[in-house]
Formats: structure tokens, C-alpha cells, sequence
């Protein structure tokens, strides 16, 4: 089958890449599964000047070591129950990593978008069954320096509906978690206003939040109840320390473990998303310095709970082999030895097809 494949490279804060091309929508069994996985740095066999160190031909990195590499993870996809639909990877690095793994798993994805920043060692991309259109990717200024990677906005056309996603790889914590929050919230910014633009026009879209967003579903709470966060709970205290009655909801997405996520304490209007972190999973999806971390996401709006189209079903961590050793802990990738998957466990979603009335 003829394969849809796309790549977004970003030379400002504006919107530049789209893309937009016909497919043929495949059938579904009344379910549709997606899988966001930061994949841990995941190089071809080739020098292209910005590899890490690690990955370079003169370090011992091949093409046949990145072929294994390929063969293992697919192995490991093809574990997955049910298998994915959707698959949203971060740390790839380019789109030809996309189709050369496509290859490998044993599902067909017609469609593949990725983004990146110029000169930029690594990027995001999405493996898709279903149509994936009218994309687009957010590169964020902030003081004239870009964040280390772009939003990746895609439409999903499926026979029952579609929805948005937002692909995300947002900046680490590496330089502190307050210095670094405000890039994070910078790109929590840019989604806040597309999701406000679209909802401007098309209120009943669905829109789907997703991607390693290195903040921790109760990142407040954890650094010290005193900062605004890009991820902020439905908590009181928040509303007086945000004031958004007074300074709007401008780069702070509020996160709820309600069903569906309307707020209990912001104002009418606020726009809360679901995590699944607040009551439907447990421990984390990455391990850190002996402790869980739930920086990997899936963040659902309102219309996938007894709305229409796809309403949300279920979501696991993949934390058994091979992803995660016998203590459910994640099997980094080894370089040396080429052992292992990567630092993040996989997080898949289900949703179902909404029954008629």
C-alpha cells in the first residue's frame, strides 16, 4: 500500500508545515488503540553531523546495530494488546526512521508525520492505520530561542470520526525544574490557543494531549505548591495562586481526574483535560533516581466521555517484558550491547466506538 509520509522542519514560531493528502480509511473492530513511547534516542546507521556521540560510525554505531534495533522494538509493539492504531514516538531521529520501522511491525501504517527543529539531533513522529490530515507543526520562541523541539498537530479521519492530536516531547528538567518550567509552559501556551481556535469553530472536536511532557501529572504538589506549572490540578489554592480571573488561562492546562473533565474550581470556560494519572493508573512510566515519574501523557478532552464518535474505554503502562524487566522497571537501550528498549514504558489508550441511542 502506498505509504502518506510527511516531515515539518521549523524555522520560527509560526506555523509552517502542513500537509493534507486522501487515504483510504481502514475498518476498525469498534475499538482504537494509540501508544505514545519516548523510544530512547533511536539513530539510523548513518552520519549525519548531529548524532549524540554515541551514535556516530566512529563510536561503533552501524547500520546493522540500528536494523537489530528496529527488529527488537517491533518485536516488543508486537506484544502490545490490542495492537496500536496510532503510534506517537519521541526521540527519533528523522522520517525515514519512521518508514524503515513501519516495515518491521507487523500491522500496516499507512501514514507517518515527523517534526523536528533544525539541526536538531532528534524529533517526533506518528505511525499511523487511519488518515492523519491538516497537520501542522508549532515550533515555540521564547526570548529569541526556540524550545528544543516542536508541537506536532495532526487531524485523525477514522470511519467513525475524527479528532486532533497533539504530539508533544516538551523540555527536561535538566537545569532545574523552576528554571526549566517556563519553557514548559511555553509550549503548553501554543496548545492552549489552538485548542481555542478550534473550539471556536468545531466545539464537538475531540482533542487528545500526548507525548513524554517531562512534567509530572501532580508536578505542583511536587515542587512545593508555590509555582505555576504548565500542568496545574483542579485544586482551589490553584485558582488564587494562577488568578485567572485576572491574568486569563494562558499557559497552564488544568488536569482532572474527573469524567468528563469539566472543572470543579476554575471558572466556567476553563479548559481542563482528563489525565488518567489522577485515578486510572498507577506507580509511573519512568524511574528516576529510585523514584516512579508520570511524565508520559495522554490528556483527553470532554468529548471523549459520553459525547460522540470515540469515547475513552481504557489505558494500561506496558510495564511487562520486554519492555520491563521482572520488577516492572523499564530495560534501557545499551549501546554497547544492544540490550534493551528504552528509559520509558509505553503508555497505550483505548477508545470505543460511542453507541447510538
Amino acid at each position: 500500500m502506498k505509504k502518506f509520509c510527511f516531515m515539518f522542519l521549523l524555522w520560527s514560531a509560526v506555523i509552517l508545515g502542513c500537509a493534507e493528502s486522501e487515504g483510504v480509511i481502514p475498518e476498525n473492530s469498534g475499538t482504537l488503540t494509540l501508544m505514545t513511547w519516548n523510544i530512547h534516542n533511536l539513530f539510523d546507521g548513518a552520519d549525519n553531523g548531529y548524532e549524540y556521540n554515541e551514535f556516530l560510525q566512529s563510536s561503533g554505531w552501524s547500520a546493522e546495530k540500528y536494523l537489530g534495533r528496529l527488529n527488537t522494538i517491533a518485536a516488543a509493539i508486537g506484544r502490545i494488546e490490542p495492537q496500536p492504531d496510532i503510534l506517537i514516538f519521541q526521540e527519533i531521529e528523522s522520517l525515514q526512521i519512521l518508514e524503515d520501522l513501519a516495515e518491521f511491525l507487523p500491522r500496516e501504517y499507512s501514514w507517518c508525520h515527523f517534526a523536528n527543529n533544525p539541526e536538531s539531533a532528534i524529533g517526533l513522529g506518528i505511525l499511523s492505520r487511519y488518515p492523519l490530515y491538516e497537520s501542522k507543526a508549532h515550533s515555540i520562541t521564547i526570548e529569541e530561542n526556540s524550545t528544543p523541539r516542536p508541537v506536532l498537530e495532526t487531524r485523525i479521519l477514522t470511519d467513525n470520526g475524527g479528532f486532533i492530536i497533539f504530539a508533544n516531547h516538551w523540555k527536561s528538567k535538566i537545569g532545574g525544574d523552576k528554571i526549566t518550567e517556563n519553557v514548559r509552559k511555553a509550549s503548553a501556551r501554543v496548545i492552549l490557543r489552538r485548542i481555542k481556535e478550534l473550539w471556536e469553530s468545531e466545539p464537538e472536536t475531540g482533542i487528545i494531549i500526548a507525548g513524554d511532557l517531562n512534567e509530572n501529572y501532580d508536578e505542583f504538589y511536587r515542587q512545593g505548591a508555590n509555582v505555576v506549572c504548565a500542568l496545574m490540578p483542579d485544586d482551589p489554592f490553584c485558582v488564587t495562586l494562577t488568578d485567572i480571573k485576572k491574568n486569563g488561562q494562558n499557559d497552564f492546562i488544568v488536569i482532572s481526574g474527573n469524567k468528563p473533565p469539566e472543572p470543579l474550581y476554575f471558572p466556567e470556560g476553563t479548559i481542563s483535560l482528563f489525565s488518567p494519572w489522577v485515578r486510572d493508573l498507577e506507580n509511573g512510566s519512568y524511574y528516576y533516581s529510585y523514584n516512579w515519574e508520570t511524565i508520559d501523557h495522554f490528556l483527553l478532552s470532554k468529548q471523549f466521555f459520553g459525547g460522540s464518535n470515540w469515547e475513552y474505554e481504557r489505558i494500561f503502562v506496558a510495564d511487562f517484558e520486554p519492555f520491563a524487566n521482572a520488577n516492572g522497571f523499564p530495560v534501557s537501550y545499551n549501546v554497547k550491547t544492544g540490550y534493551g528498549l528504552s528509559d520509558h514504558l509505553p503508555l497505550v489508550l483505548i477508545l470505543k466506538k460511542q453507541e447510538s441511542e
